[in-house]
């Protein structure tokens, strides 16, 4: 029987469909698995990730507050340009700024203003191309990128990011071969091999993305891309290191809901209960309006518990959270088919086909219902 996929990025393995037998050894139906229906992206999601957190990284590492910090306000950045007009610097400063608060048309005014002012400085180029990328306009920052190398023919950062492009595009070759340049620059560089890690993913070798992932960590133990990605291929293998790889990463970033979901969907997945719902439930806490974080706790205690009425009650709160929730619905149904309340559940099933139409599961559900005498007529 078809299953909705939970969501995992690329490199889960597929999961075997799951049936469930009801009153009178009747087959009930499939669950619909956990997803998060904000990443449905066609570039690797870790991967983009990964280098939109390494531009805010850098912002910040420059001095750019991280939207809470007291000691600079976007006010005091506009006062000091007024009083220095014609520093580029002062510009980048604010375009980092706007960056870290997403606000990206504000941020490429003040890149273009810096540019304008020092077309010679190769950091302002490749703070641009940033910004292109993030608005995944890659010939443009490309663009920039590469006016970076002429500016400045040792600068690794400005190569890597040509392999970022080259990979999302799919040019594993040239994704390698400005990998392997950087890397002659400087052979120490963390996230070369984090790179050289994703393009040998993306062509197929596990093994060879594990070494880099591994080389990336050994040159920079708090790289935190790193241990995520390393935890994503151990869990798709069922492996028990990749819950080691998600605790190092939660040790780097205690807040991190990619990483505590992460954790989530492993324990999940290898039927550690307990820790999945302690994952779910800490995802909660960071972020109390994360639909997924409920759904996924809904999906455990149905799945593994048979706790209807628990599972119900995670379901309601991502419905409020997310009124669209197709699976949500779907498996609230599934929740009162189980204990026999067949109006309740006919009235989740039409409403997961409101909101998708050729949800299948939802539609088999309600074949269920009317083989067992409820009228479809209302």
């Amino acid at each position: 029987m078809p299953v909705l996929k939970s969501w995992r990025n690329e490199l889960a393995l597929p999961r075997r469909a799951l049936t469930f037998e009801g009153p009178g050894d009747q087959t009930i139906g499939a669950f619909a698995f956990p997803h998060d229906m904000s990443l449905r992206l066609t570039i690797p999601f870790l991967l983009l990730s990964a280098i939109l957190n390494a531009c805010v990284d850098r912002g910040q590492d420059a001095g750019i507050p991280d939207g809470n910090s007291p000691t600079l306000t976007l006010d005091q950045i506009d006062q000091q340009i007024i009083a220095q007009p014609g520093n580029a610097a002062l510009f980048a400063k604010r375009a980092r700024f706007q960056e870290a608060r997403d606000s990206l048309a504000a941020a490429l005014k003040d890149w273009k203003r810096a540019v304008a002012i020092d077309s010679t400085q190769a950091e302002w180029r490749i703070g641009l191309g940033d910004l292109y990328f993030r608005k995944v306009e890659f010939q443009r920052a490309e663009e920039q990128f590469m006016k970076a190398i002429k500016l400045a023919p040792d600068s690794t950062e400005a190569r890597l990011k040509m392999a970022e492009i080259r990979l999302l595009k799919k040019d594993y070759p040239e994704a390698m071969r400005w990998t392997n340049d950087a890397l002659r620059l400087d052979q120490e560089n963390p996230r070369a091999y984090f790179i050289k890690g994703w393009i040998h993913r993306q062509a197929g070798d596990t093994t060879l993305a594990i070494s880099s992932y591994h080389t990336a960590v050994e040159r920079d133990p708090k790289y935190y891309d790193a241990y995520i990605a390393l935890g994503l291929i151990h869990s798709a293998k069922g492996d028990p290191l990749a819950l080691e790889f998600y605790n190092t990463a939660l040790d780097l970033r205690p807040n991190s809901v990619e990483a505590w979901y992460a954790r989530g969907m492993y324990c999940q997945e290898q039927g550690l209960d307990s820790l999945a719902i302690a994952s779910y439930a800490k995802i909660k806490e960071i972020d109390p309006k994360n639909a997924t974080a409920w759904y996924n706790t809904g999906y455990v205690m149905l799945q593994h518990q048979q706790r209807y009425l628990d599972a119900r009650i995670e379901f309601e709160k991502a419905i409020i959270l997310l009124p669209n929730y197709a699976n949500a619905y779907y498996n609230l149904g599934l929740t009162y088919e189980f204990e026999d309340q067949l109006n309740s559940a006919k009235a989740a099933y039409k409403q997961a086909l409101v909101l998708q139409p050729d949800m299948d599961l939802a539609a088999e559900g309600l074949d269920r219902l009317q083989r067992r005498g409820v009228p479809m007529t209302k």
